[in-house]
């Protein structure tokens, strides 16, 4: 059975986004890229025309990839975001056991996870010790740098 691919509201819009740029105006530079290294002469030996056509390869495949993700996608329904448990879609606050730092993290399909945004898998080290959970919790999480250990803070539901 294929994995399902859980997309919020905002991820699916992400990706969307993301393939009509990818289709609308990466595919026409590449394009464009193409033909002048084809106009420069013989292709045979042309470093141009085989860097736009791997640059082709690249984009026509992260295409179909979006693609496939917006097929298989399930999106969450907003109002079925719990507050008073961590779920797919939830804002949660925890807070460092060892070091006292406080983190935000939204629980998102990894499909649109990204830590630079603070967004992690469900199923990443920390999601899944972290989902079903309430607030006041203790979670500890095994990650190849050892243990670590979370209080649950706050459980949010953002639009």
């Amino acid at each position: 059975m294929e994995k399902e691919i859980v997309l919020t509201i905002d991820g699916l819009k992400k990706i969307e986004q993301k393939l009509d740029h990818l289709k609308s105006v990466r595919r026409r530079e590449v394009a464009e890229r193409i033909k002048q290294a084809i106009e420069f002469g013989d292709i045979s030996e042309n470093s141009e025309y085989e860097d736009a056509k791997n640059e082709q390869a690249f984009i026509e495949g992260e295409i179909l990839t979006l693609e496939n993700i917006l097929r298989k996608a399930k999106v969450i329904d907003e109002n079925d975001i719990a507050t008073d448990v961590v779920t797919l879609g939830s804002t949660v606050t925890l807070k460092d056991l060892e070091f006292g730092d406080e983190l935000e993290y939204t629980i998102v399909g990894s499909a649109e996870a990204d830590p630079t945004e603070s967004r992690i898998s469900n199923e990443s080290p920390v999601g899944q010790a972290i989902l079903g959970q309430k607030v006041g919790s203790i979670v500890e999480v095994n990650v190849p740098a050892g243990m670590l250990k979370y209080e649950v803070v706050d459980i949010q539901h953002r639009h």
